[in-house]
């Protein structure tokens, strides 16, 4: 069937070509259609407890996305007339920023004082410029006793300062709305520089890691995807020796491409970094189909046969092979529908597409084109050939002793993959190469940054943050977490009426405690309100009613395990010393990336349960043999197990990208098990070898093959691992790491296995 297949396609060689190309057409123009998301929202699916816990939030009280500018004077010393010159006149262009709703700075932090009866209001620093030394001496004392500022807005040591500009997007069209906001912040850094040329600047905060998401694929895009084509060209042209080959393979790697990019087009998906990824894994699994079938097209050549016959038994040979690797990667990919993080669904479909693409265009465009395309005449067996059927000998000779040592060593390195534990840091999501990256590490380094928990702490009655009591239960769960080893700094409400407390009795220090009545505390509260300007009101710390209030508690930069420890002990803190009306689930980004690991590992359990018994059963029903179907699932199985051993053996932290990879390879490090079972069985149905023959014709015929394509595949994935997104680059090593042991154990581990079960059995066909 698939010779008369085979021979069809060759017959109708110029319209099988024409009839892909429109197919292909079709599919690309859908890229068109096309959009790249920078939210990093993309990564929680819409009934994900902590973005709806962070969105009621953020509903709550104002968004808190920002642009942080961290200011770094060339002298160390913040309180300077220059440098807070400078943070003034930043401070004034900073609310030029489109979609900003508040920009916070030493220059306009309203600090508060008495004079006689009045409260007093004002800017702290704003006319530097013209102060005194005794005059920079005391705003250096104010800002450094400041809880609300030292850690957010002044580092401890008074050598690093920032300008926090809140940006509320307006949500209608943010791929334009998030670039304009980067865009105005670069070239108000780019002014600023100019002006003061002293002065480093840094751009840290939500905004920039949103543009960093984009900037990460275009920096792989334009190093990584040229290096990796160049790599398989060479790859190729080395075995295929033929450039009509390369051409056409490379052909299929294009067509691929933009086929499964142009059905993503066209079914809406957006792009992530992730997702993106796509289009060098896509290449990546397209190669193997053909060099499948133009290796085998070869070895029927160098026999004597002609073109056309060499290329109708390669693709008898192969197709229902091929068909299966590609409907087990498929599946693999699939799989990842079930990772709670939505970018990997859409790799996953992105990539399945790609496979099938390529599977058609393998036995339809590729036995085509080579038909047409001028071809070198082969003869003789190749050096390769001779120490692939040299290596089947050795395979052979220590059947027994390979199959005990790939054991013994195979259970030593599975043994340290509980040494593996779920961690993760989200801003290294990012690879230093990334601007974000190196900012952010500054800014936490120095003033705190990205990794917060926010609590929205409800009093349960109208006006009740001014309650004594509620004042005083947030004031010891505030205590609680400055006491802890992960908390930097803590915003607190209760900060402010402290202060307002002390410079309504004459700034005496000793009133630097909360008011002790409701009525009093409501008054100076509302007095306080009503002095402070435009754009630096109480709406980020304070609901409507005034029944809540937004406690944001700044952590130094940790991993995902440290933050789900720290939000159990506060939940407990809370259940133990609060009233059950200020119970609350924390929120912030930090714990929905914190969160989404451990969720995304329980998801791909089960996706990878379920791929592995659709795996199965199609091995078993296209192998018609359950035994033969069973045993190939050892081989397919191991090599992912012996990947993590190794990582928990040398790392041993496994995050988001990882916990999607054992369902990614398992479609993967199949295709290997089946062209070598394929072949093994062909030799034992078609031709009556025993076990050990159909293991040297299994060897003679696909061995070769599987080298090549395994290599394509780790070279493809080694490329992968220079992404500058961390999530890439992490899955791409293991994924790398995982074919490679699938290799090992399909060469070393599969025949021996094969020989000790199948003995000299007969098999009918």
């Amino acid at each position: 069937m698939a010779a008369g297949y085979a021979e069809f396609i060759l017959r109708q060689r110029w319209a099988t070509l024409a009839l892909v190309l429109i197919w292909i057409l079709g599919m690309g123009v859908g890229v068109q259609f096309l959009t790249f998301t920078n939210d990093y929202r993309v990564f929680f699916g819409d009934d994900n407890p902590q973005l709806l816990a962070f969105e009621n939030l953020q509903d709550t009280y104002s968004r808190n996305d920002n642009v942080i500018f961290v200011l770094v004077p060339a002298d160390g010393q913040v309180f300077t007339r220059k440098t807070l010159a400078a943070v003034a006149w930043l401070t004034d262009r900073a609310w030029e920023t489109p979609y900003s709703t508040r920009v916070e700075s030493l220059s306009n932090y309203q600090h508060t004082s008495a004079e006689e009866d009045d409260l007093v209001v004002e800017d702290l620093a704003y006319r530097a410029d013209g102060l005194d030394d005794a005059a920079l001496s005391q705003i250096r004392e104010i800002a450094l006793n400041e809880p609300v500022l030292v850690h957010r807005l002044v580092s401890p040591d008074a050598q690093v300062t920032a300008v926090n500009i809140t940006i509320e997007l307006p949500g209608i069209d943010q791929l334009a709305e998030n670039p304009e906001v980067v865009e105005f912040a670069r070239a108000l850094r780019a002014d600023f520089r100019a002006r003061f040329p002293d002065i480093d600047v840094k751009l840290s905060g939500i905004i920039m890691m949103n543009q960093a998401f984009p900037e990460a694929s275009k920096y792989d895009m334009s190093t990584l995807f040229p290096l990796m084509l160049l790599m398989f060209v060479i790859v190729l042209y080395f075995w295929v020796k033929e450039l009509s080959g390369t051409v056409a393979t490379l052909a299929i790697i294009f067509f691929s491409i933009i086929g499964a990019m142009g059905m993503a087009g066209w079914l809406g998906i957006a792009l992530t970094p992730p997702s993106f990824s796509a289009v060098m894994i896509i290449p990546t699994m397209a190669i193997a189909d053909s060099v499948h079938v133009l290796m085998n097209y070869q070895q029927m050549k160098r026999r004597g046969e002609s073109p056309e016959d060499a290329m109708v038994d390669s693709i008898r040979i192969n197709f229902q092979p091929v068909f299966l690797t590609s409907l087990t990667t498929a599946i693999g990919f699939l799989s990842m529908n079930f990772s709670d993080a939505p970018p990997f669904h859409d790799l996953g479909n992105i990539v399945a597409m790609g496979v099938v693409i390529a599977f058609v265009l393998s036995v339809t465009f590729l036995p085509a084109l080579m038909m047409i395309l001028p071809a070198r005449q082969l003869s003789g067996e190749t050096g390769s050939s001779r120490l692939m059927r040299q290596f089947a000998e050795f395979v052979i000779a220590r059947r027994r002793q390979l199959l005990l040592g790939m054991g013994v060593a195979s259970l030593v390195i599975i043994a340290f993959v509980p040494m593996n534990e779920l961690n993760d840091d989200f801003v290294k999501y990012f690879s230093e190469k990334i601007e974000f990256r190196r900012d952010a590490d500054f800014a936490t380094r120095h003033l705190g940054g990205l990794y917060l928990i926010d609590h929205s702490l409800e009093s349960g009655q109208h006006g009740g943050i001014s309650d004594p009591q509620f004042q005083q239960n947030v004031e010891k769960f505030a205590s609680w977490y400055r006491e802890q080893p992960e908390v930097i700094h803590v915003n607190v409400l209760t900060d402010t009426f402290k202060r307002l407390n002390k410079s309504m009795h004459g700034d005496d220090s000793d009133w630097y405690r909360l008011p002790a009545e409701r009525e009093l505390a409501a008054q100076y509260l509302l007095l306080y309100e009503m002095s402070l300007p435009y754009g630096l009101d109480l709406n980020n710390q304070i609901n409507i009613d005034k029944s809540a209030t937004r406690m944001t508690v700044m952590l130094y930069s940790m991993t995902t395990r440290s933050v789900l420890e720290l939000e159990q002990r506060s939940r407990q803190w809370m259940q133990d010393n609060l009233p059950p009306s200020m119970h609350n689930e924390a929120a912030s980004p930090t714990l929905m990336f914190s969160h989404i690991g451990a969720r995304n590992i329980r998801s791909m359990l089960l996706g990878t349960t379920i791929a592995l018994l659709l795996i199965s059963l199609i091995l078993v029903f296209a192998l018609r043999s359950p035994r033969i179907g069973l045993l190939s699932l050892l081989p397919n199985l191991i090599p992912a197990a012996l990947a993590f051993g190794v990582w928990g053996l040398f790392v041993g932290q496994i995050g988001l990208a990882l916990s999607v990879v054992t369902g990614m390879t398992l479609g993967i490090v199949v295709d290997d098990t089946v062209h070598f079972l394929s072949k093994y069985l062909r030799a034992r149905r078609e031709k009556g070898l025993d076990a050990q023959d159909a293991v040297r014709y299994a060897f003679s015929t696909v061995g070769l093959a599987l080298v090549v394509t395994s290599i394509v595949l780790i070279a493809g994935f080694m490329v992968l691992t220079f992404s500058a997104f961390a999530l890439n680059s992490n899955m791409a090593f293991m994924t790398a790491v995982t074919i490679f042991f699938a290799l090992i154990a399909d060469f070393l581990l599969l025949p021996p296995l094969l020989m000790a079960v199948d003995g000299k059995e007969k098999i009918n066909a």
